[in-house]
C-alpha cells in the first residue's frame, strides 16, 4: 500500500487516495454509515388548489457511507443493497419513493470505493412511512446479519445554508459561509469543518477526507449558538474545485458531546445573477442579441444572464464582452462548455423546462435525475424549474441550484385563484395573493437546504392573455415589486425576470424602470443576501386583517429586514392591486451576533436613508412609512454604510454610462422599436 497525491483540479486542492492492487468482495465489505442527512418534507398550508394536496409527507435522505475495510470495494449497478428487505427499485415502483440515487440508478457506472473513502446515496420518499420518525434498515452485500439501521428523525440541529464565495472574476470559491439552525434545547458550538472531495472530476462519487479546518470565524464570537437561534462560521479554504463534495461540520455541546452535521452538494461559486428570460429571438435573418440598443437596455437594467447558449454574431463577437449575458441552457457538448474559458460565461444548466408539467406528460423525478447524470463529472451546475408547490417536494434535491416560477396576476398558474378567501369573500379570477410568493419560496428553500435557490419573478411579458376580465396582461409596477420582494426576503441568490424579450419591453415600457430599480437594489444588498440565511418570518394581523409580513436575512456582515404591506386591495373595476403609503411599527428579532447594531438605515434604489429605531433585548423596533415593501440594513460594521453609498454611486454611473434610457427617452425607445420589422 502506498500514498499517491493527485493534482487533477486547476486550481485545486491536494487530495490523497490509497491505491491497492486487488479488489475486495461485497461479502467482505465493511461499510460504515458515517453520516445521515434528513430533510423532512414541508408543505404550505396557505396555497389553494382545485385538488387538495396529498397530506402524506416523506423526507429527502442522504446516507454517507464510508469504506472501513482495508481493501477497495466495487460498486456496480448490481451491487446488492436492500432497504427494509427490498431494493431501491422496488420502493420506486411501489410509489413509496419519488427518486433514488443508489448504484442501481446508474446503469452504466461502476465505482471503486478505496479504504477510508466515502460515497453518498440519496433517496426522496413520498409517504409518511418513509418520513419523519420512521426507522429503517439497510443491508449491504449478501450478509443480512449486520444491517445498518437508520432513524429518520426530524433534525434538531442542521446546516441551513452552505454558500461558496469567491473573489474577483474567478469561478473558484475561496471561502465557505455555513449557517446552522439550532432547535436542540441546548447550546451548540461549531468547532471545525472539513470537505470530502474526489480525486478528479471523472470519479466525483468517491470522496476522500481533507484536513480539518479549525480556524473558523464563528458568529456569534466566543459563545455557542443558543437553542432557538441561528449562527455559523466563515472558513477560508483557498481555491476549491468545481465538483461534488460532502461537507462535515464538527459541533460540540456545553457538556462536551461532539457530533457532526453533514451535507452533500456541488461546489459552485455563488453569485447573484439576474436573468432576462428568453432574450434571444429571431428577427428576420438576425437575432435580438445582435441589436446593440436591446443589449444596452438589458445591461442598463443590470441583467447579466438569459435563456440562451450560443448566438452567432453575439457570443462569438466583442458584443458579449461589452454586454455579457451568462448562459442558461443545455450546454452541450461538454468539451465546448466545460472549459476554463467558458465557465465564467455560464449561470447553470437549464434544459428540462418544467418537468412537473412536461408539456402535458409529467416527467417522473427519477427520469429527471437520469437526464442530469451525464453532468455529474463536469463542472457545470444543474438547475431545474419547479412549478407547483403541491407536488414539488417529490422533485427536491434533484438539481444543484433549484428554482421555481410563479406569477400572481394575469398568468397561468397551478393553484386555484378563486379558492383564496383573502378580501372579505371577494374571489378573484385575475390574481392570487401576492404574499403566496413568500410561502412558495420558504417551501422550496427548506426542501432543498442547504443548497441555494432562485426564483423566476413576474416581469414584462407580451405573451399572456386576459384573465378574469383584466385588461393589463402584465403586473403593474407595484405588483411587480411586491412579488420580487416576497421572494428576496426569504433569501434567494438569483432572480430571473419572466420575460424581458424585446417584444415584452416594447409592450410594457412602464416596467423597464421599475425592474431597473429592483435590480439596482439587489446589487446594493447582494453581498448580504449571499452571506446570509433566512432568519425570521412573522405575519402581523390587525383587527382581524392581514397587515404586514416581516422577514429577515442575517449574516456575519449584517442583516436585511423586510416589511411587506399586506393591506393592498383589489380594484374591482380596473382589476389591479392598489397599494398606498402606510405608517408602520416593525419589531424584528436580532440574532445574538447582531444584537447591538451600530448602523441601521433604509435602502432603496435612490440610496440610503436614516430611519427611526430603537434596540432592546435582542430586537429592533423601526418606525417608517412604507409603500409595497421596506428594506432595512442592520450591521455592526461601521464602514458598511459608506461602502454601500459608494456602490450606489457606482451603479448610477454604470446606468448613465450607456447614454441610453428607453424608459424615459422617447428617441431611445424608438431605437428599440426600430429593431423589429
Amino acid at each position: 500500500m502506498r500514498l499517491q497525491f493527485y493534482h487533477d483540479f486547476k486550481p485545486g486542492v491536494v487530495l490523497f487516495a490509497m491505491l491497492i492492487s486487488f479488489m475486495g468482495s461485497v461479502e467482505g465489505a465493511q461499510l460504515e454509515l458515517a453520516g445521515l442527512g434528513v430533510t423532512p418534507h414541508v408543505q404550505s398550508s396557505n396555497m389553494r388548489y382545485r385538488r387538495d394536496p396529498d397530506p402524506e409527507l416523506g423526507a429527502r435522505v442522504e446516507l454517507f457511507l464510508r469504506n472501513q475495510d482495508q481493501v477497495p470495494l466495487t460498486m456496480a449497478p448490481e451491487f446488492p443493497a436492500t432497504f427494509d428487505g427490498q431494493s431501491a427499485g422496488h420502493w420506486l415502483a411501489s410509489g413509496d419513493w419519488a427518486w433514488h440515487d443508489t448504484p442501481s440508478a446508474r446503469s452504466n457506472e461502476t465505482l471503486s470505493l478505496a479504504p477510508g473513502a466515502m460515497t453518498v446515496w440519496s433517496f426522496n420518499s413520498k409517504v409518511s412511512k418513509w418520513g419523519e420518525g420512521s426507522h429503517h434498515q439497510l443491508v449491504l452485500g449478501n450478509d443480512s446479519s449486520t444491517p445498518l439501521g437508520f432513524h429518520l428523525e426530524k433534525p434538531t440541529v442542521w446546516l441551513s445554508a452552505v454558500t461558496f464565495l469567491g473573489e474577483g472574476d474567478s469561478v473558484h470559491p475561496v471561502r465557505i459561509v455555513i449557517h446552522i439552525a439550532n432547535e436542540s434545547g441546548h447550546s451548540v458550538t461549531p468547532q471545525a469543518c472539513r470537505l470530502w472531495l474526489p480525486t478528479g472530476h471523472s470519479n466525483y462519487r468517491v470522496l476522500y477526507p481533507q484536513d480539518w479546518l479549525r480556524n473558523v470565524h464563528r458568529f456569534p464570537i466566543g459563545t455557542g449558538i443558543q437553542s432557538g437561534g441561528k449562527g455559523g462560521f466563515v472558513v477560508e479554504t483557498g481555491p476549491l474545485p468545481l465538483t461534488y463534495c460532502a461537507v462535515e461540520v464538527e459541533t460540540s455541546t456545553q457538556e462536551g458531546v461532539v457530533s457532526s452535521l453533514w451535507a452533500h452538494l456541488r461546489i459552485k461559486r455563488e453569485m447573484f445573477d439576474m436573468g432576462g428570460g428568453w432574450v434571444a429571438d429571431r428577427v428576420g435573418d438576425s437575432n435580438t442579441l445582435q441589436a446593440v440598443p436591446y443589449l444596452k437596455t438589458l445591461r442598463r437594467m443590470h441583467i447579466n444572464s438569459g435563456m440562451h447558449q450560443d448566438v452567432t454574431g453575439y457570443s462569438d463577437t466583442s458584443l458579449f464582452d461589452q454586454y455579457p449575458l451568462k448562459y442558461m441552457n443545455r450546454l452541450e457538448p461538454f468539451e465546448r462548455y466545460d472549459t476554463d474559458l467558458m465557465l465564467p460565461r455560464i449561470h447553470a444548466v437549464e434544459f428540462q423546462g418544467e418537468p412537473q408539467y412536461g408539456g402535458g406528460r409529467p416527467v417522473p423525478p427519477q427520469e429527471v435525475l437520469t437526464r442530469f447524470l451525464p453532468y455529474g463529472p463536469t463542472r457545470l451546475p444543474t438547475s431545474v424549474t419547479h412549478s407547483e408547490e403541491r407536488i414539488w417536494r417529490y422533485y427536491a434535491g434533484l438539481s444543484d441550484y433549484p428554482h421555481y416560477d410563479a406569477y400572481r396576476v394575469c398568468a397561468p398558474a397551478p393553484d386555484s385563484w378563486t379558492r383564496y378567501d383573502r378580501w372579505g369573500g371577494e374571489r378573484l379570477r385575475w390574481a392570487a395573493p401576492l404574499e403566496t410568493i413568500a410561502d412558495m419560496t420558504r417551501s422550496l428553500r427548506e426542501l432543498n437546504r442547504p443548497r441555494p435557490i432562485a426564483y423566476w419573478s413576474q416581469g414584462a411579458h407580451d405573451g399572456w392573455g386576459q384573465y378574469g376580465g383584466r385588461q393589463r396582461t402584465s403586473p403593474t409596477p407595484d405588483e411587480l415589486r411586491a412579488q420580487a420582494y416576497h421572494a428576496l426576503s426569504q433569501r434567494i441568490t438569483s432572480l430571473y425576470w419572466f420575460n424581458l424579450s424585446l417584444k415584452s419591453l416594447l409592450k410594457f415600457r412602464d416596467l423597464i424602470e421599475p425592474i431597473t430599480r429592483v435590480n439596482r437594489e439587489i446589487r446594493l444588498m447582494e453581498d448580504l443576501l449571499l452571506e446570509g440565511d433566512a432568519f425570521e418570518y412573522r405575519r402581523e394581523i390587525e383587527e382581524g386583517q392581514l397587515s404586514w409580513d416581516l422577514a429577515s436575512v442575517m449574516g456575519p456582515s449584517g442583516g436585511l429586514l423586510f416589511a411587506h404591506d399586506l393591506a393592498y386591495v383589489p380594484d374591482l373595476d380596473e382589476k389591479v392591486f392598489k397599494f398606498r403609503p402606510r405608517d408602520g411599527l416593525f419589531v424584528f428579532k436580532l440574532p445574538a451576533y447582531l444584537s447591538q447594531p451600530t448602523q441601521v438605515f433604509r435602502l432603496d434604489a435612490d440610496g440610503l436613508h436614516d430611519v427611526t429605531f430603537t434596540v432592546e433585548e435582542n430586537r429592533i423596533i423601526l418606525r417608517d412609512r412604507v409603500k409595497v415593501a421596506g428594506i432595512y440594513v442592520v450591521s455592526q460594521n461601521d464602514h458598511l454604510r459608506a461602502s454601500l453609498e459608494a456602490r450606489h454611486a457606482s451603479l448610477i454611473a454604470f446606468e448613465r454610462g450607456f447614454g441610453f434610457d428607453p424608459a424615459h427617452s422617447d428617441s431611445d425607445f424608438e431605437a428599440l422599436k426600430q429593431i423589429l420589422p
